[in-house]
């Protein structure tokens, strides 16, 4: 059995939607997914894309993805990634999926002088939280994420002038 981590190809949109409704589902928020497979598609393989994602494979078969983005840190002058979803199949966990895309994207990081890579992770998902700090991620606790959308944000919208 062996990993591959490759980019994700422009007649795998549906793949990639599919794993976005495998983690929202895992995640418990699976009736917040709005994002259809032509979304996707236009985020990921436009002419300039904002958005990446590499794919695992498990011998071959599809087993969980990365989708990322690149950031930018002010206080290092240089770009980083922020990684928006990671996933393995719960079947397919604890074969080091996870561990081989989390390398895959530092080594991106590494290659090109980025300064970081970043994600966010729920608080109530222990082995998750454990696993990444097993790989030496530090938990920013001292950081809350702040987000307007849906009505308040057209709210706050109407108030530019």
């Amino acid at each position: 059995m062996s990993i591959a981590i490759r980019r994700a190809r422009p007649d795998e949109a549906g793949l990639v939607h599919s794993f976005v409704r495998e983690l929202a589902e895992y995640e418990k928020l699976l009736h917040e997914v709005e994002a259809t497979e032509a979304m996707i598609a236009a985020a990921l393989f436009s002419d300039n894309p904002r958005l990446f994602c590499e794919i695992a494979e498990w011998s071959g078969a599809p087993a969980g993805f990365a989708v990322w983005f690149f950031n930018f840190s002010t206080f290092s002058g240089r770009s980083g990634i922020y990684l928006e979803d990671l996933f393995v199949r719960p079947a397919l966990r604890g074969k080091g999926i996870g561990k081989a895309l989390l390398a895959h994207l530092a080594r991106h990081c590494v290659d090109n002088g980025w300064s970081r890579l970043q994600w966010s992770v729920l608080d109530w998902n222990a082995p998750s939280i454990a696993f990444y700090k097993s790989l030496g991620a530090v938990m920013m606790d001292e950081w809350t994420v702040a987000r307007i959308n849906g009505a308040a944000l057209a709210r706050l919208a109407k108030d530019a002038r």
